[in-house]
């Protein structure tokens, strides 16, 4: 019995040498802002077409028992991040810091400097890491910074607030502010129902859509690494409010649901 427990043991060994050596996978992680569990085709919608996303779940991972202990941006993304539930996490709550004027932008409470993040970890295993999208865990010029955090790119928003509009007069890239070509507006401006027209509505609209921005982003990535291994977290913040698309996402959908105005309520 003795013999043939080393004589198997060998044989493993063995075998392990001859296995080529296997390559790490890359990861993209998806993070949507306020997506319901049903509202993409993998997990059971029907009106709304996901087929990109759809494809991705049957090709890689669908994640159905999946919790966060927070149900507020910042402190969810702060567990995301470092895998510490809500009693053991840095950040339990949205602070909010500054404004949502462009002149008061201060982002929310960062994350401690040389926390152990997801990113930092793969970064160790010889990952390129990126992040674009919604950040809400610091600022380019404090200890949050994603830079600083494990990841060797961003772009994006790195205050949530911010992030409420669709069509900024900016996001950042790497600490680089980059303009937008879009016009400064309050984007909580609410419309008085007695009184609003479609054409009130226009001024919720510019030029540049940043989900677009970043998805270009995302895609150069993607190609720069694409012999991998690479780390991919992209927190979008679709749906989350304000409710703004490009007419032609609108129009695909019209008549599809029963419809109430939005006045900014």
């Amino acid at each position: 019995m003795v013999f043939l427990l080393l004589g198997m043991s060998v044989q493993e060994a063995a075998a392990q040498r001859k296995k080529p050596s296997r390559r790490q996978p890359n990861i993209i992680l998806i993070y949507a802002d306020d997506l319901g569990v049903g509202e993409i085709g993998a997990y059971g919608q029907e009106k709304i077409a996901t087929p990109h996303l759809d494809r991705l779940a049957k090709e890689g991972m669908r994640f159905t028992n999946f919790y966060t202990s927070t149900p507020v941006c910042a402190p969810a993304r702060c567990m995301l991040m470092t895998g510490r539930h809500g009693g053991h996490s840095y950040i339990r709550g949205n602070y909010e810091m500054g404004g949502f004027a462009d002149s008061l932008e201060g982002g929310q409470m960062p994350l401690p400097e040389n926390t152990m993040t997801v990113a930092r970890m793969l970064q160790r295993a010889g990952y390129k890491t990126g992040a674009i999208g919604k950040w809400g865990l610091g600022m380019h010029y404090n200890t949050g910074d994603p830079n600083r955090q494990g990841f060797d790119y961003f772009y994006g928003y790195y205050d949530q607030k911010q992030s409420h509009n669709f069509y900024p007069t900016h996001l950042w890239e790497n600490g680089r502010y980059v303009s937008l070509n879009n016009p400064p507006f309050y984007v909580h401006d609410a419309l008085k129902p007695a009184t609003a027209t479609d054409a009130d509505y226009g001024k919720f609209k510019g030029k540049e859509y940043a989900i677009d921005k970043m998805t270009g982003k995302a895609l150069d990535f993607i190609h720069r690494n694409a012999a991998g291994p690479f780390f991919l977290y992209l927190p979008y913040t679709l749906p989350h409010v304000s409710l703004q698309a490009p007419d032609s996402a609108v129009q695909a959908y019209v008549g599809k649901f029963a419809e109430k105005p939005y006045f900014g309520q």
